[in-house]
């Protein structure tokens, strides 16, 4: 088996290079390094390269039979000839779900618990006997987009006593599911936003998710809901988001990506004491990598054995 491995110039390769089991000859690189070595290309992966960077390298190897993505979002390396093609392709899906579910609790309990609150009264140094805090328990944690993420995120919702509503493009598929009190379907994002305690939006990023956390689904939302993004950014109506949030419309907002990464300095939520801002960082671990470097180390395995590839997505859906 021939194996590429496609980055950035200057990433270091050797965590993936190192753990490739024998039968596998590799090589790494960028887009140029690799084109001349992809004629007799058995597979593709791509470490976080984008589109620009995978197409030559596809449209290179006619003996393609696999292309692997490192990321759970997949929407940065689709283009024309991959969409029609028939390689099969994979990603790393459920490899970073756990981080990013504790992202949304951790970001859920920073309003509830009114850590900012405390931190004042801390630095000011008083000690106030009628200080209230909330709790999540018996609350209803909503979610938006109910994938591998998004069930990682039910699943420590239920953990502290949480009601689960969740809406997914194919409802029927969570039928049996014990995590989720309710599913809806692509329909249903108003309904979702009404009973939100706290809306977790965990959706991937396609033609139909664009923006579907419109303006009337944030108008939907009641004045104590925490919003979650741990999806993409560019699901969400930014705007809309922002100025609910600076009239005080719902209650905070814990957000890990944005429509435009870096969030530009002129954007409202940098100034907003009821938003926590991550940079894309809730999945960035010490070893954030070592979950997705196993699942694509067993799908090789598979891929010597002839067997059938885990985690499978469809390029003509976007995930």
């Amino acid at each position: 088996m021939k194996l590429l491995v496609v980055a950035s110039a200057g990433t270091d390769f050797a965590p993936i290079l190192d753990a490739l089991p024998s039968g596998v000859t590799a090589r790494a690189g960028t887009a140029a390094d690799l084109v001349p070595h992809a004629a007799d290309a058995d597979a593709i992966v791509s470490f976080f390269a984008g589109a620009d960077q995978i197409r030559p390298v596809f449209l290179a190897a006619p003996r393609l039979r696999w292309l692997h993505v490192m990321s759970a979002g997949v929407e940065y390396v689709l283009f024309d000839e991959l969409v029609r093609s028939a390689v099969a392709t994979t990603n790393a899906r459920g490899a970073f779900s756990r981080p990013l579910a504790e992202f949304a609790i951790a970001g859920a309990l920073h309003f509830t618990k009114r850590i900012d609150d405390l931190r004042g009264l801390q630095a000011a140094r008083t000690w106030d006997t009628d200080f209230v805090v909330g709790e999540l328990h018996g609350q209803t944690m909503a979610i938006a987009g109910y994938g591998d993420i998004g069930r990682a995120c039910a699943r420590l919702a239920r953990a502290l006593g949480m009601r689960v509503v969740a809406q997914r493009r194919r409802p029927e598929l969570s039928i049996g599911d014990g995590l989720v009190d309710r599913t809806l379907g692509p329909d249903g994002l108003v309904e979702l936003a009404q009973v939100a305690d706290v809306l977790v939006i965990a959706a991937p990023l396609t033609p139909e998710t664009r923006g579907m956390i419109s303006a009337d689904v944030i108008a939907a939302l009641r004045p104590h809901t925490i919003v979650v993004n741990v999806g993409r950014g560019a699901v969400v109506d930014e705007a809309a988001l922002a100025a609910a949030l600076t009239a005080g419309r719902i209650r905070g907002a814990a957000l890990d990506v944005f429509a435009t990464e870096p969030l530009p300095a002129s954007s409202p939520l940098w100034a907003l004491d009821n938003v926590v801002i991550s940079p894309h960082a809730a999945d960035r671990t010490a070893d954030m990598y070592g979950d997705a470097i196993l699942g694509l180390v067993a799908n090789v395995e598979r891929f010597l054995r002839g067997e059938p590839l885990d985690n499978r997505f469809d390029p003509s859906v976007g995930y």
